[in-house]
């Protein structure tokens, strides 16, 4: 597959959004930002603003969100918006990318956790780079697989990239390794 055929899916927030779309861009891959009115990006480029009904499509209960994820959500209207764009991102990647904390439970830290949940559900190759760990993680349909320093390769030319917005130096190499070994 030549670079035009893919397309990084993410949300354009500061951090590690913002990170897999400038090396996207670094890359010449193309990228879809879903965002909602109001919503703080870090990025313009290929903003996809879901409206009121585009957002209802990907809502999710937040009480089985946080039985799910082992924690308690708030219900504020940010917070459900977030989780909404969350699941356009996972929905329309088939590989999805995410740097953040694996914690004990298995689940990722944050609201980018609902992200590698729903992949999880959704039986679609996840893989987390640990910013603690210092590693990439793959789960393997029941456990989490330690790569250590080997970095996976985007292989589906529909795939998504999110994460905290905690960004790390460790988190910031680890995405442009992804990107060099995937499209060098």
């Amino acid at each position: 597959m030549n670079k035009s055929d893919f397309i990084l899916f993410s949300g354009a927030a500061p951090g590690a959004e913002s990170e897999f779309g400038a090396c996207a861009e670094r890359h010449g891959i193309e990228e879809v930002n879903f965002t909602f009115e109001g919503h703080n990006e870090a990025r313009r480029r290929g903003i996809r603003m879901l409206n009121h009904e585009e957002l209802l499509a990907g809502d999710v209960s937040l009480e089985y969100v946080s039985r799910l994820m082992n924690r308690r959500y708030t219900d504020s209207p940010t917070l459900r918006r977030i989780l909404q764009t969350l699941w356009y991102q996972v929905n329309s990647g088939q590989e999805i990318y995410v740097v953040g904390v694996i914690q004990p439970d298995g689940t990722v830290r944050g609201g980018t956790g609902w992200g590698a949940e729903f992949a999880k559900l959704c039986n679609k190759p996840l893989f987390v780079f640990d910013q603690e760990k210092n590693g990439w993680f793959e789960w393997t349909g029941s456990s989490w697989k330690y790569r250590a320093r080997d970095t996976p390769a985007i292989t589906h030319p529909h795939f998504t990239g999110t994460g905290t917005r905690t960004m790390q130096e460790n988190g910031r190499r680890a995405i442009e390794d992804l990107f060099t070994k995937s499209f060098a």
